[in-house]
């Protein structure tokens, strides 16, 4: 995300820089609820404005799943392979048509000291591969490939990422916002 807000006149810290600040555990309600709560948890404890993301994979033939439970899907002990591998696993026979996905961000921006809130989003449609491709990115992106350019996720340079993914799309929003505050 630092990468992504590069340029703006804000110093830019991450939750390592605070090893003493604790987020809320991540619920199941909505991506905005769990960025939300992370964004207002730093900004409580630093009084600072701060920005929180959540995000996940959806799937649309698994109704739409596991969309905010793309980070614990199939068990919270799973490494990001495992994950795929369960996916591939319920996707089994799943024709390429129906195979249709997107990757949602929900960025969170709290502004203590105005008492302002805002989330932006943004998503990315692509489509479910039967098996992965690539070896870069995390999660779900050797599993994801984006039309446009031909290639997963994971096979794109993360500058190429950095341009035309979920979180890319949400931050360049959360950039408008953060340099359009009065």
């Amino acid at each position: 995300m630092a990468a992504l807000l590069s340029g703006i006149p804000f110093r830019i810290l991450s939750l390592g820089d605070f090893p003493r600040v604790t987020l809320p555990p991540e619920g199941e309600s909505s991506y905005a609820d769990n960025a939300l709560g992370k964004a207002r948890a730093v900004a409580a404890a630093m009084g600072e404005l701060a920005l929180a993301d959540d995000s996940g994979i959806e799937v649309d033939a698994l109704g739409g799943g596991p969309g905010v439970l793309s980070a614990r899907y199939g068990g919270p002990e799973l490494s990001d392979p495992e994950r795929c591998q369960v996916m591939l696993r319920e996707m089994t026979g799943v024709p390429r048509e129906r195979r249709t996905a997107r990757f949602r961000c929900l960025i969170a921006v709290v502004d203590p000291e105005r008492r302002h809130e805002a989330t932006l989003e943004g998503v990315v449609e692509g489509v479910l591969l039967e098996r992965p491709r690539g070896e870069g990115g995390f999660g779900y992106d050797p599993l994801f490939f984006y039309p446009p350019l031909g290639r997963t996720f994971a096979e794109l340079a993360p500058e190429e990422k950095n341009r035309v993914s979920h979180r890319a799309r949400a931050v360049a929003q959360a950039r408008a916002w953060l340099l359009s505050r009065p």
